[in-house]
């Protein structure tokens, strides 16, 4: 399996984002009502902010999943936990699958966090799923993260959960060790 990442053009990839955001499966993203137009919109916005990144994940070339980091400093989250240096928020997706293929959320996952851990900047990733998103908190307990508080967003209530670079690779094998 060949994993890529290239950087989302909002002009090019937001029809096929949209797609992704408006199923039922990603209610947790909390988009299914936007419309096109606004998901673009959204995007354009997030592109142009320094602090952000969004990114592609592509298997032999198709895409597969979404990516975005983000300074948590500059998102509503970094007001509700003490934020470290090194620290890099971090968002993921998955598009749905055509054909069920066991082990490939874990071979997804491993890419991006070998990925973010080469940055030697980063030193923690932060996340924050819906606290009622049961499969995504799991997901982030299986990946090494350690469960911190539940606090309240202004979308949601969300489990902070956090992943060091030590922890990382101490858990997860990965080609940088």
């Amino acid at each position: 399996m060949n994993l890529t990442v290239d950087r989302f053009d909002p002009a090019r990839d937001s029809e096929l984002l949209h797609a992704w955001v408006v199923a039922d499966r990603a209610r947790f993203w909390m988009m299914q009502e936007r419309t096109l137009e606004e998901v673009r919109e959204i995007y354009t916005w997030l592109d142009e902010q320094p602090t952000h990144h969004v990114w592609l994940v592509r298997r032999d070339g198709e895409p597969v999943a979404l990516y975005q980091d983000y300074e948590p400093t500059a998102e509503e989250i970094g007001s509700l936990y003490d934020v470290q240096p090194g620290d890099l928020g971090v968002h993921f997706m998955l598009a749905e699958a055509t054909v069920a293929q066991p082990g490939f959320t874990a071979a997804v996952t491993a890419f991006l966090l070998d990925r973010v851990f080469t940055d030697p900047a980063v030193r923690r990733l932060v996340v924050e799923p819906d606290a009622r998103n049961d499969k995504a908190v799991a997901l982030v307990t299986r990946l090494g993260f350690e469960l911190g508080p539940v606090v309240e967003l202004s979308t949601k209530p969300a489990q902070l959960a956090f992943l060091t670079r030590d922890a990382y690779l101490s858990v997860l094998p990965s080609q940088q060790k």
